[in-house]
């Protein structure tokens, strides 16, 4: 039985992650290790989380390195034939490493794979199967199910599809190890997306399947609207284009953003009564004109 690596980053919410390795000591599969990367969270709930999941790899880093730099973090120490991607605010059921396992050993196209999700607020609806083909001059897709009633459409599908979903993602560790890790100057938001780019430009294919699930907690260690939420995704969905089309491309999207996207997100902003993010708009656009594509400098302090 391959080894299976499961990586998945703390900040802040010690309770959601402790559900979920609660979640991970009932799989059914018995060769896993568990690595958590805490993103020096305010409090340090080591002991908490080792009480939890005793074999549990514990990894407190000195400072917030965002979604990718946490994840990179814990691939970079990881042992495993596999590595399953895994966000604190998940539940996994019983039997689905197993699943994700023996698709990636049924279909050696796969590069990505991620599984069906159920918002764990409501079981029966689902988040996500799937996405559409992005539309690069826009940088526009559909969430595949999204708000559906789960009454078994996804059961028994494994598919190609547009994207993986960062909640929950598992690919062989020979696969990472050709496309590269996430780019850290994502930050948070769209370093998924971009980590399928990858993966596509070494000819492996992203990959959905229904056989199985995970309940996601969505948003809770950002809130649902949040200023680095406005600022990471409006930034990044501008930088995701940038490093990934050629020139033409990208000033036709840049246009498109800059004139008729940004500016009908902070209207949307002034007339529902959250002004205060409408800053954090502006700025996001402003970084891409003045900071080269590979830049460090996030342009957002992080706490």
């Amino acid at each position: 039985m391959k080894l299976v690596s499961i990586v998945t980053v703390n900040f802040n919410q010690p309770l959601a992650t402790i559900a979920l390795l609660q979640s991970l000591k009932n799989q059914g599969y018995a060769n896993i290790e568990v690595i958590l990367v805490d993103n020096a969270s305010e409090e340090n709930h080591e002991a908490v989380f080792h009480n939890t999941y005793p074999n549990l790899t514990f990894i407190r880093t000195k400072t917030n390195l965002g979604f990718a730099g946490g994840n990179n973090y814990g691939i970079n120490i990881a042992k495993g034939d596999y590595i399953f991607l895994l966000n604190n605010d998940t539940e996994v059921p019983y039997g689905c490493i197993t699943q994700m396992v023996e698709e990636l050993e049924a279909e050696e196209s796969i590069g990505l794979l991620s599984p069906l999700i159920l918002y764990d607020d409501d079981k029966s609806i689902i988040q996500y199967a799937g996405y559409t083909p992005l539309n690069y001059l826009t940088a526009r897709n559909k969430q595949i199910g999204q708000f559906e009633k789960n009454v078994g459409q996804f059961d028994g599908v494994t598919q190609k599809t547009g994207f993986c979903h960062g909640a929950a993602v598992m690919c062989r560790t020979e696969d990472m190890q050709k496309a590269g890790l996430m780019d850290e100057n994502y930050f948070l938001y769209y370093e998924e997306l971009d980590w399928c780019e990858k993966f596509k430009k070494t000819g492996k294919e992203i990959y959905f399947t229904g056989k199985t699930f995970i309940y996601h907690k969505e948003s809770i260690s950002v809130g649902k609207e949040s200023a680095i939420k406005t600022y990471f995704i409006t930034r990044n969905r501008m930088l995701f284009i940038r490093k990934n089309t050629g020139l033409l491309n990208t000033l036709f999207f840049s246009t498109y953003y800059i004139f008729i996207a940004c500016p009908k997100m902070i209207v949307k902003y002034a007339l529902t009564g959250k002004s205060r993010l409408i800053k954090w708009v502006l700025k996001a656009v402003l970084w891409n004109l003045t900071h080269q594509k590979n830049s460090k400098n996030l342009g957002f302090k992080i706490k």
